[in-house]
C-alpha cells in the first residue's frame, strides 16, 4: 500500500489524503478553485483531478455543484473518491485518459472544465522512479489534447480554466483557437516585481470578446522568504485560508 499523508487545505475546511511521494497538491490547484466562476448548481469537469484538491477546494466555495473528476491513475481517483466521501462532498470520480474518455464523461456537458495539467515535458527531462511522480511531472498528453477535451465537454459559453507554467502559455493559447474567446490570462509572481512563473487562462466556448492580460497576482509580501505561511499577501491569504475567490472580472475592471 501507497504511504500516504493527510494534509489541511482551505484554513482546515478541507482534509485530503494524498501520496507521501511523488506529486502532491500545494497550493497551485487551490488558485486554480478560486478562479473559475461557479455558481449554485453548476456542473464541473475537473481533468485529471489527482486527489481531488482542485475540485473540492471549489466544491467548498461554492455549495450545490455537479462535480466530476477525471485521472488516469486509479490509485489517485481510488484516493480523490476517498477524499470526498471524508469531507462529506458528492463527486463523479472516474479512472480514464483525457485524451479518451470514458463513456459516461463523453455522454455529458458541463458548465465549468477546469485542468492542472502535469508541468514537465518528459522530452525535456529524465524519467521518474514512481507511477505518481511520473504521472505528475511528465507531460505525456499534449496540451492540445487537454484543451480540445475541454471544448468538446464545455456547453456553449461555458468558462475553461487551466494553470500552467509561463513557457507553456504560447502553445495554451495556440490551441485555444477560435472555439474559444473571452480569453484571460493571469500571471502569477512569488513576490512583486519578479517574473511570473506560473499563468491561469481562462476562457468561454463560443465567446468572442477580447484578449485580455490582467495584473500579476503576487502570492508574497516583502523581498525575500520568511517562515511558512508568515509573508502571503492578503489576497492571497483569502484565497488559500478562507476560500476567498480569485475574481478574473474584478481584476478585468480594476
Amino acid at each position: 500500500m501507497t504511504a500516504t499523508t493527510e494534509d489541511d487545505f482551505l484554513g482546515g475546511r478541507l482534509r485530503i489524503r494524498q501520496p507521501a511521494n511523488g506529486y502532491r497538491a500545494g497550493i497551485d490547484p487551490v488558485l486554480l478553485a478560486a478562479s473559475v466562476p461557479a455558481r449554485p448548481g453548476d456542473s464541473v469537469l475537473d481533468l485529471g483531478t489527482g486527489t481531488g484538491v482542485a475540485l473540492f477546494c471549489l466544491m467548498a466555495r461554492v455549495a450545490g455543484l455537479d462535480a466530476a473528476g477525471l485521472d488516469r491513475q486509479a490509485a489517485l481517483a481510488d484516493l480523490a473518491a476517498e477524499n470526498a466521501a471524508a469531507n462529506d462532498l458528492k463527486a463523479d470520480i472516474v479512472v480514464g485518459d483525457v485524451a479518451a474518455l470514458p463513456p459516461r464523461l463523453r455522454a455529458r456537458v458541463f458548465d465549468h472544465v477546469i485542468a492542472n495539467p502535469p508541468f514537465f515535458d518528459r522530452r525535456r527531462g529524465s524519467p521518474a522512479d514512481t507511477p505518481q511522480r511520473e504521472g505528475g511531472r511528465g507531460l505525456e498528453t499534449p496540451i492540445g489534447a487537454w484543451l480540445d477535451t475541454a471544448a468538446r465537454r464545455l456547453k456553449p459559453g461555458g468558462s475553461f480554466s487551466i494553470i500552467q507554467r509561463t513557457e507553456q502559455l504560447p502553445e495554451c493559447l495556440r490551441h485555444l483557437d477560435d472555439r474559444f474567446g473571452d480569453v484571460s490570462v493571469l500571471p502569477v509572481a512569488a513576490r512583486g516585481g519578479r517574473p511570473a512563473k506560473l499563468v491561469i487562462v481562462q476562457a468561454r466556448k463560443g465567446a468572442n470578446g477580447p484578449f485580455r492580460l490582467l495584473p500579476p497576482f503576487i502570492m508574497h509580501t516583502g523581498s525575500h522568504h520568511l517562515a511558512d505561511g508568515d509573508d502571503f499577501s492578503p489576497a492571497a491569504t483569502a484565497i488559500l485560508r478562507n476560500a476567498a475567490p480569485l475574481d478574473f472580472a474584478a481584476l478585468t475592471n480594476s
